[in-house]
């Protein structure tokens, strides 16, 4: 998952939803994550060690889940493209916020970073 090679959707949908819950919440464990995506325990467990193993979070004893300095940066990237995106879809395209947010949420894991810079060029200008 380091070095230049793209992370799974899955992985960045658990790390900006760790990153979430904890904004929200204060502290993250996994059954928040399991209730937030509604997956089950077993299954963001799995998720969990994946991304231990590759030194996006830390567990502690208590279960609490904390994202590395590596894991904070890639949640936080994710989630911007995620603002973008449903600004851009509101904005734009002129979709509902629930629409903006759905295809968003799809979106920001598959489009090209030059597509994203473009995107956020245009926004940025338009604002101006």
């Amino acid at each position: 998952m380091r070095g230049g090679i793209r992370m799974q959707e899955s992985g960045e949908n658990y790390l900006e939803t760790i990153l979430m819950l904890k904004e929200r919440r204060g502290t993250v464990r996994s059954i928040d994550v399991a209730r937030e995506l509604n997956f089950s325990k077993p299954s963001v467990s799995r998720a969990m060690g994946i991304l231990r193993e590759n030194g996006f979070i830390t567990m502690e004893g208590s279960g609490e889940i904390k994202l590395t300095e590596t894991g904070r940066a890639k949640a936080e990237e994710i989630y911007g493209r995620h603002r973008l995106l449903t600004a851009f879809l509101q904005e734009v395209a002129g979709v509902s916020d629930e629409m903006a947010e759905e295809n968003a949420c799809r979106m920001e894991h598959i489009l090209d970073q030059e597509v994203v810079d473009g995107i956020s060029q245009y926004m940025r200008q338009r604002s101006t």
